[in-house]
């Protein structure tokens, strides 16, 4: 028997073969006892939708699974209303970094976890506010990271950036990302980030290229805010876009005098998983971290 009694269903708008994705997972919730509902905006329109209920927000759900990779569970993640409610995320393809599952062997483990046989893996998700003056460009919540950016011109930006309020420094960079445990190993690791463990709640600080070299990245408490005012030069290229980009995904448009505040939520996002796999697995599988780069004789 089924320890979630209603589970939701959402899938990757552009997904190929979208229909025969769904079509595979209801197959297999219908040997359970549970209640399966399909998410409104991207299942209705799918044949395999026919007589099956649908759901607009995931507020009465008991699990909701997501069917397409690592940038789909960002997506679900950001329009999250519930933090309670777990997400298990099966993938069409490979398993991703995020992802838990794929196709291949979602009929034997999608049973096994319905059942109990899983954990729940808590994340840190950074909330993020932009204004301009008293105008509210996007407040959210985030998986991964923020990122501050110039953007068509190769020039640096200004970033002047305080921490409770206290100046800690401006910096003179390509960018800054904000970045939670969990987007330690995405592009704040490519930007020279460390990595952090997710069940350490903390915020990264990893600036992008600046032209201090004692501008390094920092690692603070997740209880502390950080605030970031947008300071470019008046120059000929003043017209020149700076953006804020969050997971990837969202893209707002900033100018001088933008503020962009941070913090970890006190929320955490709760993912479904197998007992076995363990942070540092992952490391070494998709990042192949700490293989040596000799090939042995």
């Amino acid at each position: 028997m089924t320890q979630y009694k209603r589970i939701g269903v959402t899938v990757k708008s552009d997904l190929d073969h979208r229909d025969e994705a769904v079509r595979t997972v209801l197959e297999i919730l219908k040997k359970s006892d549970a209640e399966v509902l399909l998410d409104d905006k991207r299942c209705h329109d799918l044949p395999s939708a026919k007589g099956i209920a649908l759901f607009e927000d995931e507020k009465n759900l008991d699990l909701l699974i997501v069917i397409g990779g690592d940038g789909t569970i960002l997506r679900a993640v950001r329009q999250l209303k519930d933090f309670s409610i777990p997400i298990l995320s099966v993938n069409r393809g490979a398993v991703g970094f995020l992802a838990e599952t794929n196709m291949d062997e979602a009929a034997t483990l999608l049973p096994k976890l319905l059942k109990g046989d899983g954990v729940i893996d808590e994340r840190s998700v950074l909330h993020v506010e932009a204004k301009r003056g008293k105008e509210m460009l996007f407040h959210g919540n985030v998986l991964n990271e923020a990122v501050i950016s110039q953007g068509t011109i190769a020039r640096l930006v200004n970033l002047r950036t305080n921490i409770n309020g206290e100046e800690l420094t401006t910096f003179r960079a390509d960018g800054l990302i904000i970045a939670t445990p969990t987007g330690s190993t995405a592009y704040s690791l490519a930007a020279g980030g460390p990595i952090v463990h997710p069940r350490l709640s903390a915020a990264i600080l990893t600036p992008i290229n600046s032209h201090s070299f004692s501008q390094k990245p920092l690692v603070i408490p997740s209880d502390h805010v950080i605030d970031v005012e947008v300071q470019t030069k008046e120059n000929k290229f003043s017209d020149v876009e700076v953006s804020l980009t969050l997971d990837g995904q969202t893209y707002i448009r900033l100018e001088r005098g933008d503020t962009v505040s941070a913090h970890i939520n006190k929320q955490t996002v709760k993912f479904l998983r197998r007992k076995q796999d363990t942070f540092f697995g992952t490391l070494r599988e998709k990042l192949k971290w700490g293989d040596s780069l000799r090939k042995e004789e």
